[in-house]
């Protein structure tokens, strides 16, 4: 996964899997929300214009907890 943040236009966009570009179907969700779909049809990321607006903060701040696996018993 990749997120990444551009300030000049605020724009947050979560990268889910990385897709060819041409390969990807953007569907607009509202409210400045895009999704993109892979060729398999899974989701393969997310773009949300105005995230500061959206945050309702000035500034867009991240915060990234590592996630533990767990083996199946």
């Amino acid at each position: 996964m990749k997120i990444t943040y551009d300030a000049e236009v605020d724009a947050l966009y979560i990268q889910l899997q990385e897709i060819k570009p041409g390969k990807v179907e953007n569907r607009d969700l509202g409210s400045g929300v895009v999704a993109d779909f892979g060729p398999d049809g899974l989701l393969a990321g997310i773009e949300i214009m105005d995230a500061s607006r959206i945050s309702g903060r000035e500034k867009v701040l991240m915060e990234l907890s590592p996630v533990i696996h767990k083996a199946p018993r």
